[in-house]
């Protein structure tokens, strides 16, 4: 019994070392014994963290635990991802959504097909563009037909997605998150994160509660099976729609006089931009005799080679880095997975077994920036590019080699765009409720990730002597509230912030 217990003694010494490190000052061991006992309190007793935080001047470890553990990152992928695109493509890459005619146009009659073809553009009508009307860059398409004499379509408006393979969800995804906008389906043409939104205002209680949604479709069928409740009731937002189909059912119970707004899925991107396309096509005085189809419906395949292929009108994104914010800032799912996409289209690797379209393809793309950034590609497993799947796994080393790699990049305007595109502490995206008072408020440059059970908060941060630091947070397998895992993260980046070292 003496025996173990002086073994136990010796290996705890050897731990304190390793942490504390020979040369640690006063202020430095107390800070990491705040942070050991706010990871080793009872709420977690069942849980699992994983740390790491270096000082960015001087390059040293200033505290790990459990750093080689491989953990669900959550949205802690979309740094792999927002890092790659913009180490791979460049900040200043942008999309090009082209719309062809494939026959001859007389007297203002297009004799032939409108084709949309897509290359992955996640802004087209986004509802982070700020526009009052989301169907605005439809209708700049439109003008520029009627500018280039067409008044008539007699033939079909098709849709063309096929830069990106068909697989419409991520590999490991939950079924029952389809119907919300954080598992939209995904496709090389998008329209408002292939979703519409949803409001329900609250009317007398026990009558159903009024039901609008935009941008208004036939599209998408609402089926009203609501309920408005008394005004001092809490709210429940409910909704259901079947695979394959865009007949939402609205289940929701709402208090009167409250508005709530919710963003719904729709199946089939490409037939959802296509019925889009032509309705504003009608409305700014293009007659359409044709049907809304998918190229795949199609049985020959555009050959935009060809003489008879022209184009017409093309709409172009924003730059990669104003769209990387989007993505970071808002944590949104469907970008990081077009943005993935997107580098397997550009920068395939030599596979004849994977599509170039798909996300394996991106993601063996990103392993090249990866490698840059001394991360032992051997042992990292992503599957997505947002983090919705339970079956990504990274480790804590690796995520702070690669935020130590953007850190120190190269050229300075992809420095510059991966971290401008992280949400601020207190101010903006998925931080603007955290850190909001305090010396983390404007100090935080972090991204968020968030699954059941498994919490990360991974970025920077200054301390009280102006010294950069990184840090990476991972919570996995707790049972409590997710609020307990985000107020520990919080409590130890305040400390790190007040440090005077």
């Amino acid at each position: 019994m003496y025996r173990f217990i002086f073994i136990a003694l010796v290996l705890t010494c050897s731990l304190t070392a390793s942490v504390y490190g020979q040369s640690a000052s006063t202020e430095q061991r107390a800070l990491i014994e705040q942070i050991e006992a706010y990871l080793a309190e009872d709420t977690f007793k069942n849980a699992i963290w994983a740390a790491k935080i270096i000082n960015l001047e001087s390059g040293e470890t200033l505290y790990e635990r459990n750093q080689e553990i491989s953990l669900m990152p959550a949205s802690n992928a979309k740094l792999y991802t927002s890092a790659a695109v913009l180490d791979i493509l460049g900040p200043s890459f942008r999309y090009e959504t082209t719309v062809y005619s494939d026959g001859p146009i007389e007297q203002g009659v297009l004799k032939g097909n409108l084709i949309i073809r897509g290359t992955g553009d996640p802004s087209i009508g986004g509802r982070y563009n700020k526009e009052d009307d989301p169907k605005q860059s439809l209708r700049q398409l439109a003008r520029d037909l009627r500018s280039a004499g067409i008044r008539v379509v007699e033939g079909d408006i098709i849709g063309d997605d096929d830069l990106f393979e068909d697989a419409p969800l991520g590999i490991g995804w939950s079924w029952d998150d389809e119907p919300y906008y954080y598992s939209a389906e995904i496709g090389a043409l998008t329209f408002y994160d292939n979703s519409v939104q949803i409001i329900l205002r609250g009317q007398r209680p026990g009558m159903p509660t009024n039901v609008s949604w935009l941008p208004k479709t036939s599209y998408v069928t609402v089926n009203n099976k609501s309920l408005t409740v008394p005004a001092d009731s809490s709210k429940d937002s409910e909704f259901a729609r079947i695979r394959n189909t865009n007949a939402i059912d609205v289940l929701s119970e709402i208090p009167a006089g409250v508005i709530d707004t919710s963003y719904i899925t729709i199946s089939n991107p490409t037939l959802y931009f296509g019925h889009l396309f032509r309705d504003v096509l009608v409305e700014e005085g293009i007659a359409v005799q044709g049907a809304v189809l998918d190229v795949d419906d199609l049985a020959n395949q555009p050959r935009y080679e060809m003489r008879r292929y022209r184009k017409q009108a093309t709409l172009t994104s924003p730059p990669l880095e104003q769209l990387v914010e989007t993505l970071n800032k808002e944590s949104q799912n469907l970008y990081a997975e077009l943005f993935i996409r997107t580098l397997g289209v550009h920068h395939p690797v030599n596979d004849p077994d994977v599509e170039p379209g798909s996300a394996e393809m991106g993601l063996k793309a990103a392993m090249a920036t990866f490698a840059r950034a001394q991360i032992d590609t051997s042992r990292i497993q992503l599957v997505d590019g947002s983090g919705l799947s339970r079956m990504n796994l990274v480790t804590a080393d690796m995520t702070a080699n690669l935020l130590s790699y953007m850190w120190n990049h190269p050229y300075a305007t992809v420095r510059q765009a991966f971290y401008n595109s992280l949400p601020i502490g207190g101010v903006d995206g998925t931080l603007e409720d955290r850190f909001r008072s305090g010396t983390g408020f404007r100090n935080v440059r972090a991204k968020t990730g968030t699954l059941t059970g498994a919490s990360s908060l991974s970025g920077y941060v200054f301390s009280k002597a102006e010294t950069p630091y990184l840090f990476v947070l991972m919570c996995s397998n707790y049972t409590v509230k997710t609020r307990e895992v985000r107020r520990t993260q919080d409590q130890i980046i305040n400390l790190l912030s007040q440090y005077s070292e």
